[in-house]
């Protein structure tokens, strides 16, 4: 009702023993499909188009989630992390192909339930993107040792997902710009991975950046440049504008209609993706295409404890709890305390780990 015209959803796993975070929405059959049919009614709803965004965390899976983690190679945390992310296992030749097929799967199921396309998360340090990183894929059989095997998981997803939903449904995928770790995927091989997607056929490339460990998504410690010209990553966008005919998309960082509309008008992207500011003002498309200014303006979330606001779990949990509200019916409360956000949290999540280790057992 806010006049978004495409709504990508958050991360839905294909499976249920590899979550990225307590409760999060699995599908790896058709036991909820009635559900799910309700969920893309709604999405589907005041002319707009909802896509389902398809997600395998691979190491990125807090301790206690999960039986086990899996990843391209054995590759631990940094030592800031390590205590909340165990060390993964490398997945086997028949493990990856398992997964490539759940991807292709859990993308029918979706289809089938009414959702109008679907989105790869190949970002932010999840599996797809682990595999086109050197830092995490050391592999050296047909899986990594160079760019072009690291790239065969994702255009593998890819080609399965097209198999089993058709031609003529459209699929994206969410790429990282690059890693901003020191020996992760850079911008050279997100333009050359952009250029294999363009030649595999994938309909829409949305760009961001960043890891768990390198929170680049979450805008903080941006240069003061880039804040100015709104969009995170607009400067890539510009760049591989120049390398592909695809469609782009930049999520991250639009606060106002000019910003919008300079980016579109420049050229370098096609659409213009909003999050933060669509959970907090979730009528702003509308506002916005009606030559209104946003009533809300975004700003770093923050307790105060230096610690905790350097992690990107605080404005992950302060976003999702907004979503939360309006999913119950009410309207989003952006003066909520960030620390009571924080403190709500982590009791919940020491909760559901609890209880999800007994369920395992």
């Amino acid at each position: 009702k806010g006049g978004i015209g495409l709504c990508i959803t958050g991360n839905v796993m294909i499976d249920r023993h590899a979550l990225g975070e307590p409760n999060n929405i699995v599908i790896e059959d058709r036991r909820d499909l009635d559900l799910l049919k309700r969920w893309a009614a709604a999405g589907n709803n005041c002319g707009a188009a909802i896509w389902m965004q398809i997600n395998h965390p691979g190491k990125q899976a807090p301790l206690g989630l999960n039986r086990e983690t899996v990843a391209p190679s054995a590759v631990p945390f940094s030592s800031g992390m390590k205590r909340f992310f165990g060390v993964p296992r490398a997945l086997k030749q028949g493990e990856i192909e398992n997964i490539i097929m759940r991807f292709g799967r859990t993308a029918k199921i979706a289809i089938e339930a009414g959702f109008k396309g679907v989105q790869i998360h190949g970002a932010h340090g999840y599996l797809v993107s682990q595999f086109l990183s050197p830092y995490h894929n050391r592999r050296t059989d047909e899986w990594g040792g160079s760019p072009s095997k690291r790239r065969r998981f994702m255009l593998e997803v890819l080609s399965e997902i097209r198999k089993q939903i058709g031609q003529q449904i459209p699929i994206g995928i969410k790429l990282n710009s690059a890693d901003f770790q020191r020996g992760g995927f850079s911008e050279d091989e997100a333009i050359e991975a952009i250029q294999t997607l363009e030649e595999a056929g994938i309909d829409l490339i949305e760009i961001s950046g960043g890891t768990y460990e390198a929170p680049a998504m979450t805008g903080l410690n941006k240069k003061m440049s880039t804040l100015e010209r709104e969009a995170y990553f607009l400067e890539f966008a510009e760049q591989a504008r120049f390398k592909t005919r695809t469609p782009l998309m930049v999520t991250g960082g639009f606060r106002t209609s000019q910003g919008m509309a300079n980016a579109i008008s420049s050229g370098a992207v096609d659409l213009i993706g909003l999050a933060r500011t669509l959970v907090v003002e979730p009528d702003l498309p509308l506002r916005l295409l009606n030559g209104l200014k946003a009533k809300q303006t975004i700003k770093p979330i923050s307790t105060g404890i230096k610690r905790i606001d350097k992690s990107g779990f605080l404005e992950i949990a302060w976003y999702t709890h907004q979503l939360l509200r309006m999913g119950h019916g009410k309207n989003p409360k952006p003066d909520y305390s960030a620390l009571s956000i924080f403190l709500i949290k982590v009791i919940q999540g020491m909760w559901r780990s609890i209880r999800r280790k007994f369920m395992l057992n």
